[in-house]
């Protein structure tokens, strides 16, 4: 049903969550996808026992693994890119990072790149909230993180969600990363419709432009009366801003689309003699 309502509303892409891949037929999803000209990407977080930022051996050979498993059943459904928070848990820490822990971690993703370059797989690192993460909470962080793993093949996933919380600057955020933004998710400050919450989607897009950002651009937003409990209570959607995700959808493909024109528009007014 979602495949079929992402092709319906025109969206050309559609993420799944890594939840529970052992209740799909990936094949015949990889058929449906392919019928209908939609790519798929697959975004995920670790638990804490398969945490690759832990000092606990056992806990990152065990991340490690899942990671390999995850790049490989994104590669059996046809998807092309995994994302996410693939770096740490996904969970309010409640300790300060660590040397070895961070040191672990890049050692996990620079493996799981090489992993996911065989498979063609493109591997995005979600950059998220405080109290999501406690490893990479900016771009800068997260561009010194892909520095130390020596890949060219790891990319940033930013979010705008996240970013109103944690970077100074958001639209500068983007500019700062520049080529390495590999997945780009558009949510509101509440997850709920675009424009409903605090965030200057015009300087976003302004940003995006001036990157020459051509991959994808990811609508996301949470309701229980859709998202999977476990995904959501990570997410702490204790209240529900909309139940109906067709108007939702529709909405926010034509509000993404408006404000990417009018971007085009400023900048064209700005450079007219």
């Amino acid at each position: 049903m979602a495949l079929n309502k992402t092709a319906e509303h025109g969206y050309r892409t559609i993420e799944f969550a890594y939840l529970r891949p052992e209740k799909f037929n990936l094949d015949r999803l990889a058929k449906l996808a392919q019928s209908l000209d939609v790519e798929i990407g697959v975004t995920m977080g670790l638990p804490l026992d398969r945490d690759v930022s832990s000092e606990d051996a056992s806990a990152v050979s065990a991340g490690k693994q899942t990671l390999a498993d995850a790049v490989r059943a994104v590669r059996d459904i046809g998807g092309n890119k995994l994302g996410g928070i693939l770096y740490s848990a996904h969970t309010k820490y409640n300790r300060q990072p660590t040397k070895r822990g961070w040191d672990n971690s890049v050692a996990a993703i620079a493996a799981t790149a090489e992993v996911a370059r065989q498979a063609n797989v493109d591997l995005v690192l979600e950059i998220v909230n405080r109290f999501e993460t406690n490893l990479l909470n900016t771009a800068a962080q997260g561009l010194k993180f892909i520095a130390e793993t020596g890949s060219e093949h790891v990319r940033l996933h930013l979010d705008t969600f996240h970013m109103n919380i944690e970077e100074a600057n958001p639209a500068a955020a983007i500019r700062l990363a520049g080529d390495k933004i590999g997945y780009f998710h558009i949510g509101e400050s509440n997850r709920g419709y675009l424009g409903d919450g605090v965030i200057n989607f015009d300087l976003i897009f302004d940003a995006l432009l001036d990157i020459d950002y051509k991959r994808d651009i990811v609508f996301e937003s949470f309701s229980t009366t859709v998202v999977d409990e476990g995904l959501s209570l990570a997410c702490a959607i204790w209240r529900d801003t909309w139940e109906d995700n067709d108007p939702l959808a529709a909405h926010a493909k034509r509000y993404i689309e408006l404000k990417y024109d009018e971007a085009k528009r400023r900048r064209a007014t700005n450079a007219r003699p």
